[in-house]
């Protein structure tokens, strides 16, 4: 899905819930999380709040995925 929008583009865990199953996303919730998890450790995504990079482990409430984004 990210690699579709504009580089500075993000999106939520519940986007590619949705898209994988319209009807029944909320059960995909936490496995979605987990395979961001699993990308951010390969350096493939970020996970971000509030617009900066934090640690999945310690993440409470909603995050947003993103591609890595390199500074100049």
């Amino acid at each position: 899905m990210l690699e579709s929008r504009s580089r500075a583009s993000t999106i939520c865990p519940s986007d590619v819930a949705r898209e994988a199953s319209p009807d029944e996303w909320r059960p995909l919730m936490e496995p979605v999380r987990q395979a961001a998890r699993r990308l951010m450790d390969r350096g493939a995504v970020e996970i971000t709040q509030h617009g900066e990079v934090i640690d999945p482990a310690t993440a409470r409430g909603p995050i947003r995925i993103r591609l890595p984004r390199r500074d100049s």
